[in-house]
């Protein structure tokens, strides 16, 4: 090597992100559900279960257009853990032991709206009909509910939105998707600060998410308008040198400095989730980058410049530190970056490499 001469890896492809692989989530299922904790790759039973890991399990598996007889089977039992979770009012208890115990009663927390988003999902894309019948089945009792979280509004308001795109008859949906983006608030008008909040918390993507798919199903164009500038103004915030450099835990403010780490993968999961609702609806390809940028960042695109994921495991690092990866392999972040590697497989269908062109 010459002295002195230093080496730039080549830009990250969409050929370079692996398929999505169930074998770590495996690992981490059992008879009952989804065990939410790992050290390293090995699951941490003491820990339990809870309803937030297995509905994301349950939505990621309804996403698959071809299951595998495994993903299939994962369902189901997800679907069984959630309607066992479900009280009558339509709230649901989130966090059970490795013994089978409940540990909490029926709430309406973000548990609640990540379990409505799983069984609307469900409900709208299983290719299992009787898991599609009993999961629409379990979204309509839990639709009668409204949580005072606006993250958990919108939670439930995409699996809401699963549901009247796939029946727009369906009331009980419109009516949450509705009020679920009314939850969020409307953006504001400092091009500074657009956000209808006073921070970037978490989730933040999934937030502007359900404002645009609000304004697309219920024929609002200014919610969708709202929407799409909140989605672009995170983006751009979310922007380092051309990489995904997302609001980490501790979250952003107007006025104070940024701070970068800790990363979660879940939060880059949640943006390619928005981008990619945004591109389906609007058309505009410039919501392939990013979308890239998203997906790159689990390749090693970000602020750490390192990998975020096992390929030996099949599963994710659960957050990206000053000092790199956390190595544990949770259910959580294993999801999200099982759910990012299906959008770059939907992706390369329709660009074989680096999308050009962005938001302005």
């Amino acid at each position: 090597m010459t002295a002195g001469l230093r080496l730039v890896p080549p830009p990250i492809q969409l050929a370079d992100a692996p398929a999505p692989s169930w074998s770590h989530i495996a690992r981490l299922s059992d008879d009952t559900g989804l065990l939410e904790h790992a050290r390293n790759a090995i699951v941490r039973r003491e820990h339990g279960y809870c309803v937030d890991d297995v509905a994301r399990g349950l939505l990621v598996a309804s996403r698959e257009p071809r299951p595998t007889a495994q993903v299939v089977e994962l369902a189901e039992r997800y679907l069984a853990f959630l309607t066992h979770a479900q009280g009558p009012d339509g709230a649901f208890r989130n966090r059970m032991s490795y013994d089978r115990h409940w540990q909490d009663e029926p709430g309406l927390g973000d548990w609640w709206g990540r379990a409505m988003w799983g069984l609307g999902t469900a409900a709208a894309r299983s290719t299992v009909p009787w898991i599609r019948r009993e999961a629409l089945g379990a979204f309509r009792q839990g639709a009668r509910q409204r949580s005072p979280w606006p993250r958990a509004m919108a939670y439930a308001g995409l699996g809401a939105a699963e549901v009247l795109r796939s029946d727009p008859r369906a009331a009980d949906a419109a009516e949450l998707l509705g009020a679920a983006a009314a939850s969020v608030g409307v953006p504001g008008d400092d091009p500074g600060w657009v956000w209808p909040g006073p921070e970037l918390t978490y989730a933040n993507p999934t937030l502007a998410e359900v404002v645009i798919a609000a304004g697309d199903l219920l024929g609002d164009e200014p919610r969708l308008r709202a929407g799409l500038r909140m989605l672009a103004w995170l983006c751009r915030e979310q922007d380092r040198d051309g990489h995904l450099s997302t609001v980490p835990v501790g979250g952003w403010r107007p006025g104070v400095e940024k701070h970068r780490f800790d990363q979660q993968p879940i939060e880059a999961a949640a943006t390619a989730d928005a981008c990619a609702t945004a591109a389906a609806i609007t058309g505009d390809e410039r919501w392939e980058q990013p979308l890239f940028r998203a997906i790159a960042w689990f390749l090693g695109d970000n602020d750490g410049q390192t990998v975020m994921y096992d390929p030996l495991t099949g599963g994710c690092y659960d957050g990206l530190t000053t000092n790199g990866p956390n190595l544990n392999q949770g259910a959580e972040s294993t999801l999200a970056l099982v759910s990012t590697m299906q959008h770059a497989r939907t992706l390369a269908t329709r660009s074989a490499t680096r999308p050009s062109g962005g938001l302005a």
